[in-house]
C-alpha cells in the first residue's frame, strides 16, 4: 500500500474492527491517530512506497508458574492490548534500516550474520540475530525499511523486548517467506537473538505469549521442544479488569536475587542427581526435608515446593479457563500469589526496609475485599503487581494503588486475543 492507501485501511471500517479486537472499541479513535502518526512518520523518514505493510506484536503478562520455568516446569501467559507496531517496507538493498520512537536509527547489512560485542543489549543485535536464526534455518531474509513505536511499558514485566523481537521476526516473514512461521517458530527464533546476539539468557515464555496471544498455556518439560496450547476463554466477557501496578521500586543490584531462585531450586534437584526441579517429585522433597534443609538451607526447601505446587496451579488454571470457571481461576491466581509471598519469597528483599509490592499487596487485598485476585508479577522483589479486580472496583482500586506509588502507577489492561499479526 502506498501511504494514501494506508491512511484510507486506518480510516476505514476493516480497521475499526481490528482495532477494537486488539485494543478495545473505546480505543478506536486513539489508535487511528496513532497509527496515522507512525506512517506519516515511515514516509517522512523513507518516503512514499508502493509496498507499505503494518504490524503488530503485543506485550504478554504472566499468569501462572512464577519462577517455574527455569527448572522446565510450566507457565500461563496472555498477550495484553499494550503494543509495539512497525509501519514497514522491503528494499532490494539487503540492509535493514528501523527507526524506534525516541531511539537513532540502527542500519545494518545483512551480509554479516554474525553477534557483535559492539551490538550487545542493542536493537540492532535483535535485528541481526532474528535474520541470522531465520537463515541458518534455510527461510528467505531480506531487506527492509521501518519505524516503530510501543506504548508496552518498559520495566513492567510486560515484555517490551520481546514484543520487538517477535515483530522482526514477522516482518521478514511476511516479506520473504509469505507469512508461513508458525507462532511458536517464531517465539524460538526470537529467543534465539536474544540469547545470542543479544546477550540475555532469557527463557521462552515472554515471546510465546507475545506470538500467540490470548491465554497460551507452555510446559517446556523438553525445553528444545516445548509444547504451547492456546486456551479458549473470553476475557472480556468475565466481569474484570487486569490492572498492573508499578511500584517504582528501585531495581539495581536485584540480579543475584533473581538468579538464587533459579540456584537454590537446582541444588535441590542436584541431591537427587537431578539437573532441574520437574526432573524430582515433591513426594522426594518432602521426605528427605530435614537433610534437605542442612545440605542446601530451608529457603532452597521452600523454593522447591512452591515449583511443585506453582507447577501444578498452570494446568488447573487452564482447566479452570477452559470450563469458564472463573471463580476458581481467581482462587487458583490468590493462592498461586500467596505461595510466590510464603514459599518462593520473591516479593521483597530479606533486610530491605522497602516493601513496596507487599504493602501493596496487603492494600489492594484489603480494597478488593475478597473479591478477585492479586499477586507479584513477573521476576518480583521490587517489581509490578497484577490484579484481576471487578469492574466495580477498578476506580477505587487504582485510586489505592495511585495514593501509594504515585499518580498513574496503576495502569487498567485487557487480554488481547491475538498475538502478532500483519494488518495490511
Amino acid at each position: 500500500m502506498t501511504c494514501a492507501e494506508c491512511i484510507a485501511y486506518i480510516e476505514s471500517a476493516a480497521f475499526g474492527d481490528a482495532a477494537a479486537r486488539l485494543y478495545g472499541a473505546d480505543a478506536v479513535p486513539a489508535q487511528r491517530e496513532r497509527w496515522t502518526g507512525a506512517v506519516r512518520e515511515f514516509v517522512r523518514l523513507y518516503g512514499d512506497h508502493p509496498d507499505i505493510a503494518l504490524f503488530s506484536t503485543p506485550g504478554r503478562t504472566e499468569i501462572g508458574g512464577n519462577h517455574t520455568d527455569h527448572n522446565n516446569g510450566c507457565v500461563l501467559a496472555a498477550a495484553v492490548n499494550l503494543d509495539t507496531i512497525a509501519v514497514a517496507a522491503p528494499n532490494e538493498r539487503g540492509v535493514v534500516t528501523l527507526k524506534s520512537e525516541g531511539f537513532p536509527v540502527d542500519s545494518l547489512s545483512l551480509d554479516l550474520l554474525r553477534p557483535f560485542p559492539k551490538e550487545n543489549h542493542s536493537s540492532a543485535a535483535l535485528i541481526r540475530g532474528v535474520a541470522a536464526r531465520m537463515d541458518e534455518l534455510g527461510m528467505n531474509i531480506g531487506g527492509f525499511d521501518a519505524y516503530t513505536t510501543t506504548n508496552v511499558l518498559k520495566g513492567s514485566g510486560l515484555s517490551s523486548s520481546a514484543a520487538f523481537e517477535v515483530l522482526i521476526a514477522t516482518i521478514y516473514d511476511h516479506f520473504y517467506n509469505d507469512g508461513t512461521l508458525e507462532p511458536l517458530a517464531a517465539a524460538q527464533i526470537a529467543q534465539y537473538a536474544e540469547n545470542v546476539f543479544f546477550g540475555k539468557p532469557c527463557g521462552l515464555m515472554d515471546q510465546t505469549a507475545c506470538a500467540y496471544g490470548g491465554f497460551v498455556a507452555i510446559d517446556f518439560a523438553d525445553t528444545a521442544h516445548p509444547v504451547a496450547e492456546k486456551v479458549d476463554f473470553d476475557f472480556s466477557k468475565a466481569g474484570y479488569a487486569l490492572v498492573i501496578t508499578d511500584t517504582h521500586g528501585d531495581h539495581a543490584n536485584l540480579t543475584p536475587e533473581y538468579a538464587s531462585i533459579r540456584e537454590e531450586m537446582q541444588s535441590v534437584a542436584a541431591q537427587f542427581g537431578k539437573s532441574v526441579l520437574r526432573e524430582c517429585t515433591r513426594e522426594e522433597v518432602l521426605a528427605n526435608a530435614g537433610k534437605l534443609r542442612g545440605e542446601v538451607g530451608d529457603r532452597a526447601v521452600l523454593r522447591a515446593l512452591h515449583f511443585f505446587d506453582d507447577n501444578d496451579r498452570v494446568s488447573a488454571q487452564k482447566a479452570a479457563l477452559g470450563r469458564g470457571d472463573m471463580d476458581a481461576f481467581l482462587t487458583l491466581v490468590n493462592r498461586s500469589g500467596d505461595s510466590s509471598w510464603e514459599l518462593l519469597q520473591n516479593c521483597f528483599v530479606a533486610g530491605s526496609r522497602e516493601q513496596g509490592v507487599t504493602l501493596g499487596l496487603a492494600v489492594g487485598r484489603t480494597v478488593l475485599g475478597g473479591s478477585g485476585a492479586c499477586r507479584v508479577h513477573g521476576g518480583g522483589f521490587a517489581g509490578t503487581i497484577q490484579a484481576f479486580v471487578p469492574l466495580e472496583k477498578v476506580s477505587a482500586y487504582c485510586d489505592a494503588m495511585d495514593a501509594l506509588f504515585g499518580k498513574d502507577s496503576a495502569k487498567v489492561l485487557s487480554i488481547r486475543g491475538e498475538g502478532t499479526i500483519r494488518l495490511a
